[in-house]
């Protein structure tokens, strides 16, 4: 083909089919890539495209770009939003790819000296995501505020991180200025700061923020402003409730007490004994600005008594008394001894000891010794009155007798032994028994149970029973239809306790009748009777 030139009136036309083809690649980065080959042998004809003539000469160019799409293939895909860039300059307009991967027809455009191909997009390089800081502290709340300085708290952030925090950063700012200074040149490990060298009057923003690996969190703020000055606060003596009542310690023992106080400014502190100061020798103070301290190493009974602590500042007070009572085991009980012996009693008698120990006596232990065995039993437990009486003593022993006081330390270290001993005599008694009237027994028999008739069969032994009283015992005789049975192996007669038994061993029809049981004595005699049926099994 012989290519013509344009003339200059159709040199608009291929802007126009640019123009029309350019946004076409919008659907996708990867016809855009393959566009560039499709266009690139249309400048190797070398004439000016006609009517009807270009879709015969796109034919060759579709069968030699038709390896471009696999090309393509191969390499990475491109990134969500490629940039665009301005179509090369081609003589014939490229396809439109079509949702089916269908080429659209192409616009003819005068023939224009070809672009060089453009090289493909560098591909983009994916960045890891970055961790998130740590959130913010929480709970920030100011604990205390003095002339000069103030103590803030905090509680740590909820998420802190894989790597964990390394620190908090406080930062302060006057009232009314926006230059923050940090607090802290290196990062704070714990959740509560003192921020001191501030002037008494000054309104203070604060803030704080935590750091770690992964950056700095947002700082968390207080609503107001601190206000740096003294608050005032009436001194108050907090005693401890076991401190209300009276103080008990054992000579010997040490005596550590703490009594807290609050007030503001620090209040002063004093200790009186009976309106006269402490001795320091012995008792040793030491205060803080909020308890005192009062501590004896060795107590002894003098350091009993009533101490009164009195808080003070500028004119206000506050006073509380300490009741201490220092107590040992008491002494033993005086003056005891035997009031009276009779028969298995004795009665003891005591006074008071005269020392009590500083502490009142709960009551007197009693115990007894046997000459015999010479150990001390206890015979009354916190006997409350100075006098006893002791009984259940064993006939012919000796016995001694000592008493121990008691109070709250336990009882006394020695024991009152009474002088004398107790002895338990025995006493001479005669018996005389009881005269007894003589009273006649004499009895003539009588049947208290008499005989029954009775049935039974022939080979089985059976029995007859009654019961006869008198006195002297009377003689028993057995009849059988009036006939004395006398000594037949076939009858065997018993009594027993006024029981009287005859056994007929394997009777037989011949046995049957009118059995009698007659009792004999010196005063009479009586009998009773029954009736014998023995049956033959048919």
């Amino acid at each position: 083909m012989t290519g013509k030139s344009a003339p200059p009136a159709k040199k608009p036309a291929p802007a126009a089919a640019k123009k029309k083809a350019a946004p076409a690649p919008k659907e996708g980065a990867a016809p855009k890539e393959g566009a560039a080959p499709k266009a690139a042998p249309a400048p190797k004809e070398g004439a000016a495209p006609k009517e009807g003539a270009a879709p015969k000469e796109e034919a060759a160019p579709k069968e030699e770009a038709a390896p471009a799409p696999a090309a393509a293939t191969e390499e990475p895909p491109a990134p969500e939003h490629p940039p665009e860039q301005p179509p090369a300059p081609t003589d014939e307009s490229a396809p439109i790819p079509t949702e089916a991967g269908a080429e659209a027809t192409p616009v003819p455009a005068e023939c224009s000296p070809a672009a060089p191909a453009e090289p493909p997009a560098p591909e983009p390089k994916l960045e890891k995501p970055k961790e998130e800081p740590p959130s913010c502290p929480l709970s920030l709340a100011v604990e205390e505020v003095s002339e000069n300085s103030f103590t803030l708290t905090w509680k740590a952030p909820e998420q802190t991180g894989r790597a964990g925090l390394d620190g908090y950063v406080v930062e302060i700012c006057k009232d009314g200025s926006s230059d923050w200074k940090a607090v802290n040149q290196d990062l704070f490990l714990s959740t509560r700061c003192t921020i001191p060298n501030l002037s008494s009057g000054d309104k203070i923003h604060v803030r704080v923020m935590a750091v770690s690996a992964s950056g700095t969190s947002g700082p968390a703020t207080l609503e107001q402003p601190v206000l740096i000055r003294e608050i005032l606060q009436l001194p108050k003596i907090r005693m401890p409730r076991h401190l209300r009542e009276t103080y008990i310690r054992r000579v010997g023992d040490a005596v550590n007490i703490m009594i807290p106080f609050q007030g503001k400014p620090q209040p002063e502190v004093s200790w009186t004994k009976g309106g006269q100061p402490l001795d320091t020798n012995r008792i040793s103070i030491r205060n803080t600005a909020r308890d005192t301290i009062f501590y004896i190493r060795q107590a002894q009974r003098g350091d009993s008594g009533k101490y009164e602590l009195t808080v003070h500042i500028n004119g206000a007070e506050d006073k509380a008394a300490l009741d201490i009572q220092v107590v040992e085991p008491p002494g033993p009980p005086q003056n005891l001894k035997l009031v009276d012996v009779w028969g298995f009693n004795v009665a003891l008698e005591w006074t008071p000891p005269a020392d009590n120990g500083n502490a009142e006596i709960k009551g007197y232990r009693v115990q007894k010794s046997d000459k015999k065995s010479g150990k001390w039993f206890t015979v009354l437990e916190r006997c409350t009155r100075t006098s006893c009486t002791i009984s259940d003593l064993i006939i012919g022993n000796t016995y001694s007798f000592r008493v121990f006081s008691e109070n709250i330390c336990g009882l006394s270290d020695s024991a009152a032994v009474a002088s004398g001993v107790a002895c338990i005599e025995k006493t001479k008694t005669t018996y005389q028994p009881e005269k007894i009237p003589q009273r006649d027994m004499m009895e003539p028999p009588k049947f208290t149970q008499p005989l029954t008739d009775r049935t039974t069969t022939r080979g089985y032994s059976t029995h007859l029973f009654c019961s006869v009283r008198g006195f002297p015992q009377p003689k028993i005789i057995w009849l059988k239809n009036q006939m004395e049975i006398r000594e037949d192996p076939k009858y065997i007669a018993l009594i027993d306790q006024g029981v009287c038994s005859l056994e007929i061993r394997k009777p037989g029809p011949f046995d049957g009748g009118v059995y009698t049981c007659k009792a004999v004595n010196p005063l009479g005699e009586a009998s009773v009777d029954c009736r014998l049926d023995v049956k033959v099994p048919k």
